[in-house]
Order: C-alpha cells, then structure tokens, then sequence
C-alpha cells in the first residue's frame, strides 16, 4: 500500500470528530481497493430484526441508498457472517435467492462484521459491485483494518455519549432541591443573572418575590421533621400552581422560597407588578395541608417583593433587598397579630 493510502487513513483518523467523519473517506479508500461500485456501513438492530445503510459511497450505476431499512433475516450480510464468508464474486449463483441482490445486479459482495470490543455485532463494512472481481489479499487486510477502525471509533463516541448523559445527570441534580424536586440557590443564580441579562437588552426589570415562612419552626417542633418536610414539599406545589410563564421558583435554603421573573420597564411599573405578584402567589399557601394523617391550618408566609432595574443593581443587591422587604413584612404582620 503506498504512503498516500496510509497518509489519508492517519489525516482521516486525526481529524474524525464522529463515525460519520471517519467512515465516508473510508468508504471511499475501500472502493478504490476493492474496485467495487458501492461500499457502505450498516447498523443491525438484532432486538427489532432489521439492518439500516448508515453511510454509503456509490461511484456508478448501482446505488446504495442511505437510510435504506431491510429485514435482517435473509439478507446478504447475515448469509456471508453465518457461512464466514467475507468474499463472493458468484452472487447468482451461491444466493440467487436474494431478492435485493438480483434487483441490484450484485455479482461480486464483500462484507465483513464491526464488532464492538465485547464482541457485539454493530453492524456490516460492506461493498458490492455488478462485475466479477477478485478480492485481494490487500483488499481483504483493508476490510479488517477499516472495520476494526469503525468499530474503535463507535466505541469512543458511544463513550461520549454516555459521559455527556451522565453530565447532564449530575448537572441537573446539582441544580435541583433534593426533598422539594425544585431547582436551588445554585440553579436560581445562575438563572438569575440570564434574567438580569436580558432584562438589560431590553430595557425591563426583574421581579423577585421573597418568601419566608412564618411558623416553620414550630412545626417541626410540634409534629417532628417529617410533617416539616412534607409541609415544604406541599409548599413548593402551591407556589408553583401560581407561576407565569417563564417565572422561576427555587427553594433558597431552609424555610425560604424565591419567585423570580422578567417585569415591565419603570420603577412604578415595576414596583407594582413586584407586589401583584406576591398577592397573587401569598392566598395561595393559605389554608389546611393535609399531612401525614394530620390536618394543618397554616395562616401564610412573609413576601418581600421588589423589582430590579438591572442597570443600577446586580443579583446580590437585589437579593438583599427583597430580603430586607420580607422582615419588614414579617414585622408588621407580628405587629397586627400582637
């Protein structure tokens, strides 16, 4: 084999970011070796008993058609891995059964098997011509080889793949309450400074409703930490039955909650879509939560709203003063109680 062949091969693998990058030069090495008209990838899904063209390389007449689905049962790779034949230029006559081949013209059919390390069966590196043709022992030592190199490749990104999920998984939990199932300080901040973000571009402010809730203590030291966590998950449905579109409610750590959400531009306007928001989300933690066997009349929580103009404060001040305008909530609903 001359140093271009092997020259390409070590381009392709170097530069190959999927199977699909490294298979399609592949193919078209192999049918220069092979001399045969079509080459291409299969994958057979054995569970669902069929076999579908990945990737194709069709220099003639004959065309493999990408995407083309077909039984496995009966079909020219099953018949050459069950009889360990890699190799035929007498398709007519050794599988003149064949349907396909006839419709196609296939006289000469190379295949061999892309296994997986563990020995699973991936699929078929095939090529197929209209002409009698030999197959060299150069042109059998490339079959393997390309074979071998499709398989390796399906591994790496299946490997991928997989650490993405996985990725993916531990991201998600990162971000999510564990008892509540609601996003958490870490995703509301994150989120937070999108919303101040956008809320720049296009010149709005940014709602926040801080929640506390008043009594919590005390119910957990009155009916036991199990009530209190079933109280906060209770909690976290109700508020999130009362959200717009594209509000955010995050657990913030401990008995508070936060409601966060894109407001209109104005300080005024702002101001009073930051409390109407909180009206409107407060009735709805009033009342009996039935709990364990226990029914429990809760009479509310504290709301601080504000409305953050984000060219003038950042997340942490805006924060702050939503947290400022709960306590002085909560003061003044222990003044009326007192």
């Amino acid at each position: 084999m001359s140093d271009k062949f092997f020259s390409e091969i070590s381009d392709t693998l170097t530069s190959a970011r999927s199977v699909e990058d490294l298979t399609r030069p592949l193919l078209s090495l192999l049918e220069a070796v092979t001399e045969l008209e079509a080459t291409y990838l299969t994958r057979i899904d054995r569970e669902l008993g069929v076999q579908r063209v990945l990737f194709a390389y069709n220099t003639k007449t004959m065309q493999i058609p990408e995407g083309l689905v077909v039984p496995w049962e009966g079909t020219l790779c099953k018949r050459a891995l069950d009889e360990g034949r890699f190799h035929t230029d007498d398709v007519p006559t050794l599988w003149g059964d064949c349907d396909a081949a006839k419709a196609l013209g296939i006289q000469t059919y190379v295949s061999t098997p892309v296994r997986l390390n563990d020995g699973t069966l991936f699929g078929t590196l095939c090529a197929a011509g209209s002409e009698r043709k030999p197959l060299t022992p150069k042109g059998e030592q490339v079959l393997r080889l390309f074979s071998s190199l499709i398989g390796l490749h399906v591994e790496r990104e299946q490997l991928l793949e997989n650490l993405q999920t996985v990725n993916t998984a531990l991201e998600a939990h990162s971000f999510t309450d564990v008892l509540t199932g609601l996003p958490n300080r870490r995703f509301l901040l994150k989120e937070m400074d999108r919303l101040f973000t956008d809320a720049e571009l296009t010149g709005q402010t940014v709602l926040i409703a801080f929640i506390d809730l008043d009594g919590f203590k005390a119910i957990n030291d009155r009916h036991g930490h199990e009530i209190g966590d079933e109280f906060l998950i209770e909690v976290g449905k109700r508020l999130s039955a009362g959200l717009r579109a594209g509000d955010i409610l995050a657990r913030f750590g401990g008995d508070e909650f936060i409601v966060t959400g894109l407001g209109p531009s104005g300080d005024a306007e702002g101001r009073a879509a930051a409390e109407a928001l909180c009206n409107r989300l407060a009735p709805l933690l009033i009342g009996d939560y039935q709990l364990h066997g226990i029914t429990l009349h809760y009479s509310g929580a504290s709301f601080g709203p504000t409305a953050a103009d984000p060219r003038i404060v950042n997340v942490e001040a805006a924060l702050r003063t939503a947290d400022a305008a709960m306590y002085e909530v909560k003061r003044e609903r222990k003044t009326r109680k007192a």
